[in-house]
């Protein structure tokens, strides 16, 4: 990915999917800022999704936009271990949170 060559030492290690959303565990060196390495990744994976995938411009309209503007973020310390899992296993299992309305 374009954004992991212009960032050395920015990594992303583990992706999880969770219907309408992902979990990621990143590392991101403190020379880089938070917000600008997220903003860029989601700027980057919009303009490649956009590309790729006709369809979304019919859904996101004249916005231009894929992804939500807002995003959580925590430090990983001790229990590292859970939180991967955690975020790996992300949407295998329904917790009952997401609910399809019929």
């Amino acid at each position: 990915m374009g954004l992991l060559r212009q960032m050395p030492g920015v990594e992303i290690e583990t992706i999880g999917f969770d219907g309408d959303h992902l979990h990621m565990v990143m590392i991101i060196p403190p020379k880089y800022s938070i917000s600008d390495v997220v903003g860029k990744l989601k700027s980057q994976s919009s303009s490649r999704m956009r590309k790729k995938f006709d369809w979304l411009a019919k859904i996101y309209w004249s916005d231009n936009i894929v992804w939500s503007p807002g995003y959580f973020v925590s430090s990983v310390g001790v229990d590292e271990k859970t939180i991967k899992k955690y975020v790996e296993y992300q949407g295998r299992q329904d917790s009952g949170q997401h609910r399809e309305v019929l």
